[in-house]
């Protein structure tokens, strides 16, 4: 129960911080050793799912002004989702296999830790609201979006970035970072409770919920930090913390070899 209680606070942190859930996901049973359920993609989707519930609580009338008004923002979010959405399925058990490992996710904290450092450098006229975005605007940060497929990439991470270098306000940047995960997390979590429903394995359900409500009730702060730290302060810190996670999984690599 604590380790499901433990992994769900992680999650909802750490899935819209610029941090990598994933790899959070992935490095917490690698480093203390636990096992069985937790230590299973089918309790991500648990977990995912909780943080799913909180962009949903955060942003609901956001999504009933997209279906009910804004129709050309909403079409942008559709056409973004598409690349995550398409590689996603089609490249899924390759990921889940091959690059789920503490070196893919080291490589990557520290290439899009300098990626966001970059887009803070470089991108001074940040004057973009979410309305003034443009076809190429969402493509780019749709296709940014398809990255994050990699452990370790940060979907927020990446695609706020991207939106920095569209010129995008960073509060604006994350609110549209937020509004295109959700059909992709949503994607996901359909996708893996299908491959759940047609396995017979007798799973723990209330693991399930402790990680479930977990993860929803501190994905649901995660978010309205972010928006609020993003008004005033640059994204500088999460890349220093993104290097300082990296040189802890290399010592444990290290240490573990």
């Amino acid at each position: 129960m604590w380790e499901a209680l433990i992994l769900g606070v992680v999650q909802g942190f750490t899935e819209f911080l610029p941090v990598s859930s994933t790899a959070h996901l992935i490095l917490f049973p690698w480093f203390f050793n636990w096992g069985g359920l937790v230590d299973t993609l089918t309790f991500d989707v648990a977990l995912h799912a909780g943080t799913l519930f909180a962009l949903l609580l955060c942003f609901w009338k956001d999504w009933i002004g997209l279906l009910l008004k804004k129709h050309r923002l909403l079409g942008l979010i559709f056409i973004a989702s598409l690349p995550a959405g398409i590689l996603g399925v089609l490249f899924n058990h390759i990921v889940e296999e091959n690059l789920r490992r503490p070196a893919v996710i080291s490589f990557s904290l520290v290439a899009i830790g300098l990626f966001m450092l970059a887009s803070e450098r470089i991108s001074k006229k940040m004057t973009k609201h979410v309305d003034d975005l443009t076809l190429r605007d969402a493509l780019i940060i749709g296709a940014a979006q398809a990255v994050a497929l990699i452990p370790g990439v940060s979907r927020s991470g990446i695609t706020i970035s991207s939106g920095l270098f569209m010129g995008m306000e960073r509060e604006s940047a994350a609110r549209f970072s937020f509004l295109l995960s959700t059909p992709v997390i949503a994607g996901a979590v359909l996708l893996h409770t299908k491959k759940l429903i047609g396995n017979h394995t007798d799973y723990d359900f209330a693991l399930f919920a402790y990680g479930f409500v977990a993860s929803a009730i501190t994905g649901f702060l995660a978010i309205k930090f972010l928006l609020n730290f993003l008004r005033n302060s640059p994204l500088n810190v999460f890349a220093y913390y993104r290097f300082l996670l990296a040189v802890v999984i290399i010592a444990g690599i290290w240490l573990k070899g």
